[in-house]
């Protein structure tokens, strides 16, 4: 697909489709932490113990993360907006099941559905954004808005989780994303532009691998069983196997010798694994510990949102003046800094002595940390791979989100809140310490 395919004739006609895309994107993370803050009256409702609550959040994110790169690649070959509008469709009926699900089973798989949903119109989305601003200052500004909805559907997410739940129960939170979902599929079928398909072929063989690798990993983890996690190491083995040898291959390695696409992703993928972890545990930790109501919840999170919307704003212009790596690794120290000072929260703090100060540091992070991870792992790739980068990037969030909550939900079992905080950000330090080892000084100005 060529950049020409799906271009702006002028700069409102751009700005409109990147509200629409921004909106799903939104729409997308808001829907895996709108969840956590009803977990609690989840748990009592289905009577679910700690592995059933990790499994509804993880349905999603499994089904997203794994699938991502079928979705992407889907884009491809069949045509982006046509992918888009499917997967948009599919997450508003998933969302409606959950709201009428009546005992786990039913719950985790439609949160797998929404997963897929997710798979399908995430990475087209993205896709469609790199393509409609392709290069200079209207590309950071489109990624800063990317990385803000991205950022602070998280917060967004527990916001509304908590106001909803509190009032109307826990089957209110998947009701909201039923109108919401709708309203996104119609105003994108009035607002994108068509583009060409590329055609091809999709790496089924591969999806299947890697979908039932990512699965059976995840669940040993969460759950100390070691033979799943053997199985699920020797799955993606073969993944990587039928990589080499397909004609079609989900992640071709051309994509991973691109600029910094492969530095990006790795740090990506433990940005993910510290940022589904907090908006899990944050929540149950306020509510818990802290004694707070869900409504009570959801309004601390506020200063995290808007802290994480101007750190998203702010990153593009700050590249602008220092080098790329720099910012990135600043913004990565602001987030260890934020958990490490949440680690010390007292039993019986208050907000403003145990959750505002953290709260504004891990939002700089976050909204740094997503932007710039986000514009590394687009630059240098070629238009007709924009699917495939966006896909790619989406996945290895939500992949490194999916085990790293398994792994810090098996560390909160004999470290408790205070030890997945701490364990977080001491994933955090190693992001650290991989952007000085695998960025260039010079990397996305």
């Amino acid at each position: 697909m060529s950049s020409a395919s799906v271009s702006p004739t002028t700069t409102a006609t751009g700005w409109m489709p990147l509200a629409v895309l921004a909106t799903a994107q939104f729409l997308v993370v808001l829907s895996t932490s709108i969840v956590n803050v009803a977990l609690p009256e989840l748990r009592t409702g289905l009577g679910l113990g700690p592995a059933g609550l990790s499994w509804v959040v993880n349905a999603y994110v499994l089904a997203f993360g794994s699938l991502l790169l079928l979705g992407g690649r889907s884009g491809d070959v069949y045509g982006l907006r046509r992918v888009f509008l499917t997967g948009t469709a599919l997450f508003a009926a998933a969302s409606l099941g959950a709201a009428l699900a009546g005992d786990l089973v039913t719950l985790v798989a439609a949160r797998a559905v929404q997963g897929v949903g997710a798979a399908l119109l995430a990475p087209t989305a993205l896709a469609m954004v790199l393509t409609l601003f392709h290069d200079g200052p209207r590309r950071g500004a489109a990624l800063g808005v990317w990385g803000a909805v991205s950022g602070v559907g998280g917060a967004a997410g527990v916001l509304l989780g908590g106001l909803l739940s509190d009032a109307y129960g826990w089957r209110s939170v998947f009701w909201v994303l039923v109108p919401l979902a709708v309203s996104v599929t119609a105003a994108a079928w009035r607002l994108l532009p068509a583009d060409r398909p590329r055609g091809g072929r999709l790496d089924l063989p591969g999806a299947l691998a890697v979908t039932l690798g990512l699965t059976a990993l995840t669940y040993g983890v969460s759950g100390g069983f070691w033979p799943a996690v053997a199985v699920g190491v020797l799955l993606l083995a073969l993944f990587l196997a039928l990589q080499r040898r397909s004609a079609d291959p989900l992640v071709p390695v051309r994509i991973l010798r691109t600029g910094s696409v492969a530095a990006a992703n790795v740090l990506m993928a433990l940005l993910g694994a510290v940022w589904l972890g907090l908006f899990f545990f944050l929540p149950l930790y306020q509510q818990r510990v802290l004694g707070h109501t869900p409504t009570e919840t959801g309004l601390t999170q506020l200063p995290l949102a808007l802290t994480i919307t101007l750190a998203s704003w702010a990153t593009p212009r700050l590249t602008r003046r220092l080098p790329g790596r720099a910012v990135l690794a600043g913004g990565l120290v602001l987030l260890a800094a934020g958990l490490a000072w949440l680690a010390r929260a007292p039993s019986d703090g208050t907000f403003l002595s145990a959750l505002l100060g953290p709260s504004l540091l891990i939002g700089a992070g976050l909204g740094a940390g997503f932007v710039q991870l986000t514009a590394l792992s687009a630059a240098g790739v070629p238009a007709g791979d924009s699917g495939l980068a966006g896909g790619l990037v989406n996945a290895t969030r939500q992949i490194g989100g999916a085990i790293g909550l398994a792994v810090l939900t098996t560390v909160s079992l004999t470290g408790g809140y205070r030890g997945t905080f701490v364990a977080a950000a001491l994933i955090t330090l190693l992001t650290i310490l991989i952007t000085f080892v695998m960025i260039r000084k010079d990397a996305v100005r």
